[in-house]
């Protein structure tokens, strides 16, 4: 196993162990089969393991099968603070309380702000005390080290990095995902602060594996590199410096041990010009499903009514490249929940965007489109409902 150095010289593995998709028994989660598979991965060198308060059952599962291999000290656990429902400064106590009961252990080594789509999210949790209570939970050594995750735009995340002195952070990002959500820019950002990055959906939940076109199939096996599908997506990254420790939500030993023997193997600046070319003709083929031409340049920003022009566009061929439930999903959770929404009803038609645009697109006409089709009414009710649950006023202590 590899290992790359975290914002304090501690060593993180290369490859992280994402804990949100266990095997299941039952209605609960395999504790038998989870368990041999942490070991596995433990015993091959991984040491980052990450969770979440709403991932259900997975704390008390990590935290019991720590315990009984007698582990804790030996690796770092990552959990979440379900900002979207803490609300005052005595339930930052209680749900940091519960995860630590859940875990079975008297500190969290790497606390993150979980889901945080909008600089308004943690604006809110300023506004509650957080900052004393991150104060006095490191000088008790209850939290190692704060951070958040993230899955707005590059210009939100950008200002939440700079809005506090984090200890990392984590985004999605993959070779589909390069100009989306932080972005590149937002990886190189970090880094340039020193904070460490943690990748999370490296294969968009296995969508660049199980969902390739043909086209792509055979870019790949006539590359002459003998790698699957996932080798490819977890190279592209491993070879990026900037890059800590990359998630992955293994549930099978199988897995487990091809994943330790790619994060083993692969190299930063290891990849070829003709790898990226392969991966050139991969992303081609899985764009060609697409709506809208959108290369995610974002020279049609910022729009004067605030709308993710971008953002809805990626969203909208979501619904295309994967399924229509997941560009709508998409589309809420990263245009729908900020502060200030961005749909593609906002859209007045000045026309300032095509003015801008490389691929002169209709820009104003597909707009209207793609909210039509992102937003139909079920989701714009739960949208609303979600949204007055989000940004609530928070209560006073």
């Amino acid at each position: 196993m590899q290992y790359r150095k975290d914002k304090h010289g501690d060593e993180l593995s290369l490859l992280g162990f994402g804990c949100m998709r266990f095997p299941q028994k039952g209605r609960g989660i395999d504790l038998e089969e989870a368990g041999r598979e942490i070991m596995e991965a433990f015993h091959a060198g991984v040491n980052y393991f990450d969770t979440a308060y709403i991932y259900p059952g997975s704390e008390a599962a990590i935290g019991e099968i720590f315990e009984k291999n007698g582990i804790r000290d030996q690796i770092r656990i990552a959990t979440k603070l379900p900002q979207y429902l803490v609300n005052s400064r005595a339930s930052l106590d209680r749900t940091f309380g519960e995860e630590l009961s859940r875990l079975r252990t008297d500190h969290v080594d790497y606390y993150l702000m979980h889901h945080l789509t909008d600089v308004a999210m943690w604006e809110k949790l300023l506004k509650i005390g957080v900052l004393d209570w991150i104060r006095e939970k490191k000088e008790s050594g209850a939290i190692r080290n704060v951070g958040f995750s993230y899955h707005g735009n590059t210009e939100g995340f950008l200002k939440i990095l700079e809005s506090y002195d984090w200890d990392i952070c984590q985004i999605q990002y993959n070779y589909l995902d390069e100009t989306s959500q932080a972005g590149r820019d937002g990886l190189k950002a970090a880094a340039a602060k020193g904070i460490p990055v943690v990748i999370m959906e490296p294969l968009r939940g296995g969508k660049l594996v199980n969902m390739l076109p043909d086209e792509a199939r055979k870019a790949m096996r006539e590359s002459g590199r003998d790698w699957s599908p996932a080798e490819w997506g977890f190279r592209w990254l491993y070879d990026q410096p900037e890059v800590t420790v990359v998630l992955s939500g293994m549930n099978s030993l199988e897995t487990v041990r091809e994943n330790c023997r790619v994060a083993s193997a692969a190299r930063p600046g290891e990849l070829a010009e003709g790898d990226f070319a392969v991966l050139e003709k991969v992303t081609h083929a899985i764009r060609a499903k697409e709506k809208v031409g959108c290369t995610g340049c974002r020279y049609c920003m910022p729009c004067p009514k605030g709308v993710d022009i971008p953002g809805a566009f990626r969203c909208y061929n979501a619904m295309y490249i994967e399924s229509k439930s997941q560009g709508r999903f998409q589309y809420a959770q990263t245009v729908g929940l900020t502060k200030e929404p961005a749909f593609a009803s906002q859209c007045v038609g000045c026309g300032k965007c095509e003015a801008h645009c490389p691929q002169s697109l209709p820009i104003r006409s597909l707009l209207k489109e793609a909210d039509r089709a992102l937003r139909p009414l079920p989701y714009r009710v739960g949208i609303a409902v979600v949204r007055k649950f989000m940004f609530r006023k928070a209560k006073a202590r």
